[in-house]
Parts: structure tokens; C-alpha cells; sequence
């Protein structure tokens, strides 16, 4: 039986949420609005049978609070909450369950699944005994991390601020990006600080991307029908807590030292990106906890303040509304949901450093009950923040309730991914061709060239019409789905190594194998090697490999941001998994052991980077006008056919003009003339030039060399200075043979 001491002193500033040490004590304020009483509990060294309760005084504004002398950095805590226990209202106070702090800023220990965790009376398998179901008397201390106070104790570097027209996104794990990096010392691999080791910034460096977009970081919780299997939530979609990081991605040290040390190292991290010219972009997941639906554990949010945090029926309360397919909602529509969500960007923003946010089914954060707003007060307060409007804010712009699909209708200065972007370029390269080879039709180019331009149909009305390309993140492969080279390898998924029988992953891959499914790449597809068909396969490599870079020279000649998967340009496969996010082994790890096939696909991402930095007309920063402007005497945009003849409005849809070309002003964007000129057959074609500014073209990149060295261009003598010599064509000749299935870049 513990004795609950009342506390006499108030927080000086109740509203500021949290445990925040202060002049040798805590100021304390959680939320917790149908509360009768609120303990706050401290356990020194993190004793379980030492636990000291001390009841906060309130509630003011909801706001339980109070000051305690005698606690520092380092203090573990906990909250228990009495109040109505009422289950058909929503209600599930339960001061057995010790609740960890929405606001700690560090977490020690893990969640262990068990009836414990539990608000109500659960059965073996975690299922309620009663409906509606009865409160719980067993003690969830000990089953639950303690919230752990912590200090930002050294400046980070600057932020790098790189300008959107300059910005190249590479979407990583901090885990599976270094676990086999060789050149990484082994008791860094898979951790912050082996993200910020010399190899790891070395290799994003030489490849030219200029911020990582990490997958989520926040502190999670895994799902107890993964890890009854034996599995875990690697991709890490299932937030514990939105301020804490990830304890398992710190250094073996840094883990033992404690939730401080964990802090520090991320911070390093950061800090050590900044210095060498990258920015840190966090993928963070707001819409929804790991609390899961009405039957889930009360670990935080549903045990201090159910209504607050999660938005529910307005005819059956205890329902919980469910647009993201993760069991709950969180009610951004409640103000101090909205809180928690600015004050926990403002966090990772300010005081750990980071330069931006992918926000996940962002549709999510700007619902109300009756749908979707660009205008919705969270967007705008991000939107206007004094903070936040200064970094890199990235919307996935869909979830999966009622016009959840929201691409194009974010408010400035919010980017998006652009799933359009997406499927036209798997459909032109992929989707197509696969119809051509089988002797079938398949469509013109007009939806590809709308997308090469920054997508202005999307982007260039509504909300976010001033924004211009740099709104759409343009990206064919991401961490959930194919990478690049299984776009090549499998029309299938084969995802038997997720304990699903095959049922979960997409089936709409757009993808083309090239005749024969499965790769020669190391590693089974499905457990099994087959090594029959390997000489076949062996066959299609090449073919393989040219739609790969007509994909990727696609993506870094569009008008946008693009993103890289990170992997794809060294041919990362995943062995036909098509949704890896409980992988946590070699299917998702990135596997350094590579081929020459590899290294020359490396050569030529890093020698489209390098086009793409250094001559503005591949990376337009406006939707183009296709019109002479400020005394030019071409137009800013103009697309041709194969023949040299303007493309006619009629041409768009034809199959014949699958063979086409994009021309770009240099006096517009500054720098040389832009021809990009794309084959979309499976036959050579000849293709008539448009005349630009000058006489000659230079080709500087062809998807049919297997490497830039093809074109005598040799990427590993570049200094970042000098422009190489590119081959100029003869000035008097006015046309170029294409090869099947590519892509020419030419310069003037």
C-alpha cells in the first residue's frame, strides 16, 4: 500500500507540458480532463519497490500540476490517474496502471505485453472477459518503461537551410542502412552514430543527395501479432511516444548509460549531418499511437485522457474512430492534441536539430469529424509557425477514410509526395513496355510528360498554387512497396516472410519482371533458391539494368523534388517483398557487397545527381509557360515529336509518339539549353533536333550506356567544379539514333 504525498507548490507555468527540471526541481503538468486525482510517481534508480507518489495539484484547465524539490535529470516517473471508469463512455481510469508521460523526453524499458498492461480484465490471448469490460486490479509497473527527465546539453551545428531547387531526398533506416556497412565499425552498425560515421556520409556525399529522410525515430512499441511471430515493427509505424527517440538504434553504450546517453547520440548524429552539408528529415507518425483500438492496452494517452487524444463516435463514445487502419485516431481536432503535435515538432525541431518532417497520412491531420481542410487549424499553426514554417515540410497526403485523398491540397509551404508521379512513370517505363513486348497497345505519352513538367494539374491550382514543382516530391520507389530493381525483377509479391500467407503488401505493383520472375541476387525469394533459372535470368540482366536508369534519369530530369530510395542506386533488392516492414534482417538491411553492376548503377545515379546540380534546366523550379518570355527566342518549355515537329495537342494520346522530346530554355533557368529525348518502344528510333539557342548538341547522358564511362565521362574525376568534357555532336548534324527502351540528355 503506498501512501500519496500532496504536493503544495504549483508549476510557475502549468501550461508547459512535461516534466522540466528546474533550480533544483520538476515542474510538472500532464493533461488529464475527466480526472479525479492525479499521482505523480518516482521511482529512484529506477527501484520498482521504491516507488514515492506525490498527488499534483488541479485540475486547472485540465492541467494537473505541481513543483518538486529534490529531483533532477535523470529522474524515472510515471503518472496513475483515478477518475470514472464508465467503458460504454470512453472512460478507463485505472490507477493500477502506471502511464507514461506524453511529454518525456526519454523512456527506460520496454512495454512487456501481458494482462498487466491492460486498463480492463483481459483473457490469455489479451481479449476482454466482459463486455462492457471490468477494470483491472493488476499493477502495470513493471511492465512498462519508466518516463525518464533529460537535458539538451551541447549546441548542435547549423542547419545547412539547402533551398528546395537544390534539394535531393534520400528515404533511409537508421538501422538497415549501416547494418552491414563494412567500412562501419561493428559496435556502430545500425545506430545513430554509425549513420554519422565518415563511411555512411562518405557514400551520401559521393552519391550527391543533399537530406536523409529517416524512417520513424520516435520511440515504438511492437504489435503482439508480430512478435507472437517472432517478428517486430522495423519500419517502426507504431509511436509509443512522440517525444523520446528510438533507444534500440543507439550504440550498445549508449543504451546502458541510459535514456540521456540515447539523446546525446542522436543529437551527435544530427549534429555531424549538419557539418557535412545534410539535413535530417524525420518521418514522423502523428495520426495515429500504439495504443490500437477501443480493446488496446492503457500504456499513456487512453489511460489520462481518452476523449483528449483520440477522436471517437459522437453516438457510441467508447468507439473509436478509425481512418488510418492502425486501430485509432488522434483527435488533432482537440486542442490539446493540437498541443502535443507543435509542441513535439517544436522539440525535434529546436532542441534535437532536425531540418524537417514527412508527416504520415497527413490527410489525418487536417480532419475534422465531417472530412478533410487544407484549412484545418493544425496545418495553419504548422504552417505559420515561427519555427517550423523554416524547415522542410513534407505531407504524404492520403489516409484511408472517406476522401482521404488529398494530393495536391496542401496548404504552403507543405510539399508532398506525389503518388502520380509514381505510377506514371511505372506505368510509361514498366506497365507499358511489359504490353508492348506482348505484341498489345499501349498509350501515348501525355501523362508522363505532365509529371516531367512538376505535375501542374495537381500543383499548379488550389491552396498551394504558389508553391510551384518543388511541391511535388517526386518519387517511383519508397520504403513501402518495390524497390527499383524488384520493379524489374518480379510482377508479384512474394512477401511468405511476413507469416501473412502472402495476403498483406499491394498487388498493384506496376511492375515488369522482363519475362521471367525472380533475381540472381543473393538470397532466397519466398525461402527458396532456384538456381535453374539463373542463367535466364542472367539474360534479362541488361535489359534490367537500362529500365532501371530510364527510371531513375526520369525522376532527376522532372520538375520537383525528387526522392531517392535509399539502395536503389546500388540495385537493392528485397527479394520480391513488396512490404518489409516487419523485416528486420537481410531482406530490408541495404547488403554493401557489390557487383560491377552495382558500381556502374552507382556510377550513373551519381552522374545524374551531378547533371541535375549543375545545369538549372533539369531542375526547373516553375511549371514553365511554354512561351518565348523576357525577349528569349524560344520558349521557356516545348515538347517535339521524333520528327522535330511541335507536338500537337491530338499527338498526346498516340502510341507513336512514345518516342518524343522535352526541350528546356537555358535563358530561362539560367546555364546551358536542356534536350531530353525519350524512347518509349522496344525499336531504335532516329529523332529530328528542335533548334535551340546554339548550333550542337552535347549528349551528356545515355540510359544505354551501362555506365557513364560509356561516354567517356568518368565520375570518379569529378571535384564538384569543373563541367567534363561531354561528346558534342557534329553542328551540322541534326538528329541522333536512338536504342529501345532510353533516355538521352543532351546539352547546349
Amino acid at each position: 500500500m503506498f501512501t500519496a504525498h500532496p504536493l503544495t507548490v504549483p508549476n510557475p507555468l502549468p501550461e508547459k507540458l512535461g516534466v522540466h527540471y528546474q533550480d533544483g526541481a520538476l515542474n510538472i503538468a500532464v493533461v488529464a480532463t475527466h480526472a479525479t486525482s492525479v499521482d505523480f510517481c518516482v521511482f529512484p534508480g529506477g527501484d520498482l519497490s521504491h516507488e514515492e507518489r506525490y498527488t499534483l495539484l488541479g485540475p486547472d484547465n485540465g492541467v494537473w500540476h505541481g513543483r518538486l524539490e529534490g529531483y533532477g535529470v535523470g529522474t524515472r516517473y510515471g503518472f496513475r490517474v483515478d477518475g470514472p471508469w464508465d467503458p460504454d463512455s470512453g472512460l478507463f481510469h485505472n490507477p493500477a496502471k502506471l502511464l507514461i508521460d506524453p511529454y518525456a523526453r526519454g523512456l527506460d524499458g520496454e512495454v512487456n505485453v501481458s494482462p498487466e498492461i491492460y486498463a480492463h480484465v483481459v483473457n490469455s490471448d489479451l481479449a476482454p472477459t466482459s463486455q462492457p469490460p471490468s477494470r483491472s486490479e493488476l499493477d502495470s509497473a513493471g511492465h512498462v518503461p519508466f518516463s525518464v527527465v533529460v537535458d539538451s546539453s551541447f549546441p548542435i551545428a547549423s542547419k545547412p537551410r539547402t533551398p528546395w531547387k537544390d534539394t535531393v531526398l534520400y528515404e533511409i533506416h537508421v538501422k538497415g542502412f549501416t547494418q552491414e556497412m563494412p567500412e562501419v565499425p561493428a559496435d556502430l552498425r545500425g545506430t545513430y552514430a554509425g549513420l554519422a560515421h565518415p563511411a555512411s556520409i562518405a557514400h551520401m556525399k559521393s552519391l550527391g543527395i543533399t537530406a536523409v529522410e529517416l524512417l520513424p525515430v520516435h520511440v515504438k512499441h511492437e504489435e503482439t501479432f508480430l512478435t507472437t511471430r517472432g517478428l517486430t515493427n522495423y519500419w517502426g509505424y507504431s509511436t509509443l511516444n512522440f517525444f523520446s527517440p528510438e533507444a534500440s538504434y543507439a550504440t550498445a553504450i549508449a543504451q546502458e548509460r541510459g535514456p540521456q546517453a540515447v539523446v546525446d547520440e542522436f543529437r551527435g548524429m544530427v549534429s555531424i549531418l549538419h557539418q557535412a552539408g545534410i539535413e535530417v528529415i524525420l518521418d514522423v507518425v502523428y495520426n495515429h499511437t500504439c495504443e490500437g483500438n477501443n480493446d488496446g492496452p492503457s500504456l499513456s494517452w487512453r489511460g489520462l485522457d481518452n476523449f483528449v487524444y483520440y477522436r471517437h463516435s459522437a453516438e457510441r463514445p467508447r468507439h473509436i474512430v478509425d481512418v488510418t487502419g492502425c486501430g485509432n485516431t488522434v483527435a488533432v481536432d482537440h486542442g490539446r492534441a493540437m498541443q502535443m503535435v507543435l509542441d513535439s515538432l517544436r522539440y525535434w525541431s529546436e532542441e534535437m536539430g532536425v531540418d524537417g518532417f514527412r508527416f504520415d497520412l497527413a490527410a489525418t491531420l487536417g480532419r475534422f469529424a465531417d472530412g478533410y481542410t487544407p484549412a484545418h487549424p493544425l496545418l495553419m499553426a504548422i504552417a505559420t509557425d515561427a519555427t517550423l514554417s523554416l524547415d522542410k515540410l513534407i505531407a504524404e497526403p492520403w489516409d484511408v477514410g472517406m476522401g482521404g485523398w488529398q494530393t495536391g491540397n496542401f496548404p504552403p509551404p507543405f510539399s508532398e509526395w506525389n503518388d502520380r508521379f509514381r505510377d506514371s512513370v511505372r506505368n510509361f517505363w514498366l506497365v507499358d513496355m511489359r504490353e508492348l513486348a506482348a505484341g498489345r497497345c499501349a498509350p501515348g505519352p501525355n501523362d508522363l510528360a505532365t509529371r516531367l513538367q512538376g505535375s501542374e494539374d495537381l500543383f499548379g491550382n488550389g491552396v498551394g498554387y504558389l508553391r510551384g514543382p518543388r511541391a511535388s516530391v517526386n518519387f517511383v520507389t519508397a520504403h513501402d512497396g518495390f524497390t527499383l530493381s524488384d520493379l524489374t525483377c518480379f510482377d508479384h509479391k512474394h512477401n511468405m516472410a511476413n507469416l501473412e500467407e502472402n495476403r498483406d503488401g499491394t498487388n498493384d505493383n506496376r511492375s515488369w519482371n522482363h519475362g521471367i520472375e525472380g533475381t540472381t541476387s543473393r538470397g532466397p525469394v519466398d525461402g527458396v533458391l532456384n538456381p535453374d533459372i539463373a542463367e535466364l535470368i542472367e539474360d534479362l540482366m541488361p535489359t534490367r539494368l537500362r529500365t532501371r536508369r530510364n527510371i531513375l534519369a526520369t525522376l532527376l530530369v522532372a520538375a520537383g523534388t525528387p526522392m531517392i530510395l535509399g539502395g536503389d542506386e546500388i540495385c537493392r533488392t528485397q527479394f520480391g517483398n513488396n512490404n518489409a516492414y516487419c523485416q528486420d534482417n537481410e531482406i530490408s538491411w541495404v547488403d554493401w557487397t557489390l557487383d560491377q553492376a552495382q558500381r556502374d548503377m552507382f556510377d550513373t545515379t551519381r552522374w545524374l545527381l551531378y547533371l541535375r546540380r549543375h545545369f538549372p534546366a533539369l531542375r526547373p523550379d516553375d511549371f514553365g509557360k511554354g512561351q518565348a518570355l523576357n525577349g528569349d527566342s524560344i520558349p521557356d518549355v516545348s515538347w517535339w515529336t521524333a520528327e522535330g515537329e511541335r507536338m500537337p495537342d491530338h499527338g498526346w494520346g498516340e502510341q507513336h509518339n512514345r518516342v518524343f522530346q522535352l526541350m528546356r530554355s537555358g535563358q530561362h533557368w539560367g546555364g546551358d539549353d536542356a534536350l531530353i529525348v525519350i524512347n518509349g518502344t522496344l525499336e531504335p528510333r532516329t529523332v529530328q533536333f528542335p533548334v535551340g539557342h546554339k548550333k550542337g548538341w552535347s549528349i551528356a547522358f545515355d540510359s544505354a550506356w551501362t555506365t557513364p564511362l560509356d561516354g567517356g565521362i568518368d565520375v570518379n574525376a569529378l571535384d564538384g567544379h569543373t563541367t567534363p568534357e561531354f561528346k558534342m555532336l557534329k553542328s551540322d548534324k541534326t538528329s541522333i539514333q536512338l536504342e529501345p527502351q532510353s533516355v538521352v540528355i543532351l546539352l547546349s
